[in-house]
């Protein structure tokens, strides 16, 4: 396992999915260091997403597929944003300053793209090219999880399909994840057309792949056994979108 990045599952099984978890983790990995006032916003959704990696392992085994999770907080450096947005790597969040983002010079912020954020998005590289070669078909799926209550805003829907593009698919899927029991929105809590799922545009487009993004509302994923459940009825509701009839046309070589 990389220091930014761990690649679970194998590529000789025969399943379609790439299946990627951004915001996997809340470490801060050496020589970084957090303090004890930096806690409270890494165990936060502030830090990474809970629950989000739980649900990703168990959809990697269930579709005998690979998945790609990061092994640094998004609050080290976001791998859901490009590292140009100023939200790349926060410096401050609910008026505390984080301690290990104070005064950052182009070294260290090269050194955090080159040891944490460019390997993560590496592996993903590799394993779509991997993948579509062995077997021509892949969906890119990024999973998130998202607070009940963000602010004043109290969410009501249970998962959210995040999507800028393949929009009859999104549609789909969030019909049958509704047949499985849950309250479901497309675009909700957050809007793909507002440049919110960098990763899986970014790596959806260049492999010319179907890809998607699925937010979970973190009071569904309270325990590993919770987000097992939650992973099984996601797996029954992706078994007929009907992956390669969807998929776009790649580019020629």
């Amino acid at each position: 396992m990389d220091e930014g990045v761990e690649v679970y599952g194998e590529l000789r099984h025969d399943g379609l999915m790439v299946v990627t978890c951004e915001h996997a983790t809340r470490r801060v990995p050496p020589p970084l260091v957090a303090t004890a006032a930096d806690e409270r916003l890494l165990d936060a959704h502030w830090g990474w997403d809970p629950g989000a990696e739980w649900v990703a392992r168990r959809l990697v085994d269930l579709t005998a597929s690979v998945g790609i999770f990061s092994r640094f907080s998004r609050l080290v450096c976001d791998p859901n944003r490009d590292p140009s947005d100023p939200t790349w790597i926060l410096t401050q969040a609910e008026g505390h300053c984080l301690s290990f983002n104070q005064e950052l010079d182009e070294g260290e912020r090269e050194r955090r793209r080159s040891t944490y954020h460019d390997p993560y998005h590496q592996r993903i590289d590799e394993m779509l090219s991997a993948r579509l070669r062995l077997s021509g078909d892949v969906l890119l799926l990024s999973v998130h999880s998202f607070t009940p209550v963000l602010g004043d805003e109290v969410r009501s829907m249970e998962l959210g399909v995040i999507f800028d593009a393949h929009e009859a698919v999104a549609a789909r899927f969030a019909k049958r994840l509704k047949a499985e029991g849950f309250v479901v929105a497309l675009n909700e809590p957050y809007s793909g057309y507002k440049n919110v799922m960098y990763s899986a545009n970014r790596h959806g487009n260049e492999h010319r792949v179907l890809y998607l993004e699925l937010e979970i509302r973190q009071d569904l994923l309270g325990s590993e056994e919770a987000a097992k459940a939650v992973a099984e009825s996601v797996y029954r509701a992706l078994k007929g979108l009907g992956v390669r009839k969807q998929r776009r046309a790649r580019r020629a070589i």
